[in-house]
């Protein structure tokens, strides 16, 4: 999301921030391209007027002309108003009402309602261990309910189960009273949609907003859908009344135009963001951070938070003692991959670090491509446990069985295996520099991070040298991710 809007603004402030000194035309040139930068990005007219009009009078000022970096100071200006029209604060889930807490799903048809159910079902139920029941109201599309049924199972949340025949308001009444008497905290209500909205959709989700009154009412909205995402989210919040948002298929949209417009049309928060098919691909909105990696700031904190929502303790715990002793083998190199995979792959983890914006498209073809983690791992699955732990024993013979089993290539064997040796010499190296492994990971001393960051050791999932045609140290990544293993993540001592 805002891949568009991210590299049109990092090159409008790339000039202003080479300047020795602004000039108010300088700033108004700048400004009609971050003007166009925002329409271009499907940003609607009004929002992008009035964010454009109040920067300008902020960045003309005598203390922003005559500041020591001037560029600087706007893009500061700029970032600021960013995280003023996303919504300032992050806004979670409200569940603080005498139980069962009613959420009332609402949308489109096509636009995600479902699955999104299932997404926050299971995110209630696992983080906020709260006990909940899901309900599909969706009377109208063929396998609605049965789909919800079969998510519950997947996520482990339970369903309401299926009488035939019952309408939409009576399927509401009898999810109330099954909540209550047994004990739940939480009641889902997966509305139906249409395929646009009319007075039928309407008058239907007012009765049933009415007979579970929920405390909150989620939109669930297509990102895909730009400037028709707003109008959608003006119509359900003037006739049904809405607590917040959900916008799904986030991966999916490089312009990200719907979310800076829809909190500044509607004044609603945007809750949560669908960042995957997943079930587990479901993120907290927070407008600070989304408002740095649109100006290529990164986003460090989501990153850490994601590696410690991914991380499996008992193997980090592992490879620690592992890599303290020196020792890094392909069964640790194969447990990285996966890591970087959950963590959203090369993609993934490059939007969050600050300043890859240009790497990114510096980069050779293919080496952004995920299939790569999958083909090494096919290798590494196709050798024996031996052969894992003792790669020094493939032989020419070896390699071609692998290669074989693995649908790969000898030359992808040999890549995968110099990839390997190249971490773990850096591996042995760094166990035994003075200070540890952190201090030889940065080459005596870790990078700045936030104030409430740094007890944290870096996230797990560093980027391989070679990984996928990139040369060790990828040229431009801060030191150590070039070509460290990923290290277990730690919660803040208090």
């Amino acid at each position: 999301m805002f891949e568009s809007l991210s590299d049109r603004l990092s090159g409008v402030f790339e000039k202003l921030t080479k300047r020795g000194a602004l000039t108010a035309s300088d700033v108004e040139a700048a400004m009609r391209e971050v003007r166009r930068a925002l329409l271009e990005a499907d940003v609607a007219l009004p929002v992008a007027r009035d964010f454009i009009a109040r920067v300008s009078e902020k960045a003309v000022g005598r203390d922003v002309l005559k500041s020591v970096t001037p560029g600087q100071m706007v893009v500061k200006i700029v970032h600021d108003e960013l995280v003023e029209t996303l919504g300032a604060d992050a806004v979670g889930i409200d569940l603080n009402a005498p139980a069962p807490v009613a959420i009332m799903m609402v949308g489109l048809q096509g636009s995600g309602k479902t699955t999104t159910t299932a997404k926050i079902a299971k995110r209630l139920s696992e983080r906020d261990k709260r006990k909940v029941l899901m309900a599909s109201l969706d009377t109208r599309r063929p396998a609605a309910q049965e789909q919800l049924r079969v998510l519950g199972e997947q996520v482990g949340v339970d369903t309401l189960p299926v009488i035939a025949g019952q309408t939409p308001p009576q399927i509401a009444k009898r999810a109330m009273s099954a909540a209550k008497l047994g004990g739940y905290d939480v009641v889902l209500l997966d509305t139906a949609g249409r395929l646009h909205i009319d007075e039928a959709l309407m008058a239907e989700t007012i009765e049933i907003r009415d007979i579970a009154k929920p405390h909150e009412t989620l939109l669930v909205a297509d990102s895909l859908t730009g400037q028709d995402a707003v109008k959608i989210a003006e119509s359900f919040d003037q006739r049904i009344g809405l607590t917040g948002i959900v916008l799904t298929r986030v991966d999916g949209d490089g312009r990200g135009g719907a979310a800076l417009s829809m909190r500044a049309v509607t004044g609603k928060p945007i809750k949560l963001i669908g960042v995957g098919e997943k079930v587990e691909d479901l993120e907290d909105f927070h407008p600070e951070r989304i408002a740095g990696r649109i100006l290529g700031m990164g986003d460090v904190v989501s990153l850490v938070e994601k590696a410690a929502e991914t991380v499996e303790k008992e193997k980090a715990e592992r490879l620690a003692r592992k890599l303290k002793k020196g020792v890094f083998d392909l069964e640790d190199l194969a447990n990285q991959l996966k890591q970087m995979e959950k963590m959203g792959g090369m993609q993934g983890l490059l939007a969050m670090l600050p300043g890859m914006g240009k790497l990114k498209n510096q980069l050779p073809a293919g080496a952004m491509d995920d299939k790569i983690f999958k083909r090494q791992q096919a290798i590494i699955s196709s050798m024996t446990p031996q052969e894992r732990r003792r790669p020094k024993l493939l032989n020419a013979s070896r390699k071609r069985r692998i290669a074989a089993g693995s649908g790969t290539t000898v030359q992808e064997v040999n890549r995968l295996l110099k990839m390997h040796r190249q971490m773990a010499d850096m591996v042995k190296k760094m166990g035994k520099k003075k200070g540890g492994l952190l201090a030889g990971l940065f080459g005596g001393g870790a990078p700045e991070l936030p104030p409430d960051m740094r007890e944290l050791p870096p996230p797990p999932g560093g980027l391989p040298p070679g990984m996928g045609g990139l040369p060790p140290g990828m040229g431009g990544l801060p030191p150590g991710l070039g070509g460290m293993p990923g290290l277990p993540v730690g919660k803040k001592k208090k």
